[in-house]
């Protein structure tokens, strides 16, 4: 019985890692932030709840598992309110989602929500059009905010 346990516990535990590791390469290559969420949850549901599945059943029936319960309940109750809450203030601050026809932004969201939606090719312009306040540097450019 308990060489069952371990097989399906490393079968939860290598799956787990799998869809963490799509969801990380779906982060690096989808266009925009809202593409980029929706991987990020994927990573955030499903890779960490095979993770913690496999843990518990490594655990057995222990205080470990109920942590790892709580902890499980955690991230399924935060995840998609972090989830929205980004894509929310992307919105906000005029992040246009990017699209291979801006007419498809029109089909997908109907008559009553519109989307200003600009082609992929444009993605890059997007960023470069991105200036720091102020006083602040870039991140990961070696340089000190100065002020």
């Amino acid at each position: 019985m308990e060489m069952l346990i371990d097989i399906a516990s490393w079968v939860l535990l290598m799956a787990g890692g799998i869809a963490m590791v799509i969801s990380a390469v779906g982060i690096n290559r989808m266009p925009d932030v809202y593409t980029r969420l929706h991987a990020a949850s994927v990573a955030d549901t499903l890779g960490a709840g095979l993770l913690i599945s496999g843990m518990i059943l490594q655990a057995g029936f222990s205080l470990v598992t109920a942590k790892l319960l709580i902890v499980l309940a955690i991230l399924f109750f935060t995840g998609p309110v972090a989830g929205h809450a980004l894509a929310r203030a992307a919105l906000v601050a005029g992040v246009r989602p990017h699209v291979t026809d801006p007419d498809e932004a029109d089909d997908a969201c109907g008559g009553d929500f519109f989307v200003e939606a600009v082609p992929h090719e444009t993605v890059r312009d997007d960023v470069d059009a991105i200036t720091p306040r102020p006083g602040l540097a870039p991140a990961g450019r070696g340089s000190k905010p100065t002020g």
